[in-house]
């Protein structure tokens, strides 16, 4: 568990499923994750969340807000699947309910998400990536020290080659 001014960070658990899969079925967090993501998709995401967790000792946590208890989102550091093909590498990547937007947390958890990377996991080196036209997340990049590696741009593999969201920017972090 990480605590935060205002968040915990904490792994995802069997009851946050529900709230999980309501971020994730979200239209506006949708739009940057190439569509929305129906029930049994969002318990599979789980799935793969909490596996990670139990292989890896770090992972995609479950952000609450501590002021009432409630998931506004998550965030985290995992390795980044080989079909993206950016090599073994460990990516932060953050998602939060759009009700939660422009309050600060996304930086926030995510600058606890890569202390923990670095300070905790000692990992040499963390990357993040989305698309081109989310400058929103790219924003988020920049203000938790991050630097755009353009060698390592790329179309993502998992969006068909006329999507518009296939082309990805590459931001990178070091100790």
């Amino acid at each position: 568990m990480i605590q935060t001014g205002r968040l915990t960070l904490r792994p995802a658990v069997d009851a946050d499923r529900g709230a999980i899969a309501a971020l994730n079925a979200h239209p506006r967090v949708g739009e940057w994750l190439g569509g929305v993501r129906d029930r049994a998709e969002s318990d599979a995401f789980v799935d793969r969340v909490q596996a990670h967790q139990t292989e890896h000792g770090f992972g995609f946590w479950v952000v609450e807000r501590q002021a009432d208890l409630s998931v506004v989102g998550m965030t985290g550091i995992w390795w980044t699947p080989p079909e993206v093909g950016l090599g073994r590498v460990v990516e932060i990547g953050w998602r939060f309910l759009p009700e939660a937007w422009g309050q600060g947390y996304a930086t926030e958890a995510a600058k606890a998400a890569l202390g923990y990377g670095f300070e905790t996991v000692g990992l040499p080196e963390i990357v993040a990536f989305t698309a081109r036209t989310n400058l929103a997340s790219q924003n988020v990049m920049r203000r938790i020290g991050m630097s755009h590696d353009p060698a390592r741009d790329f179309d993502h593999p998992g969006l068909a080659e006329d999507h518009p969201l296939r082309p990805h920017i590459v931001y990178v972090s070091k100790p």
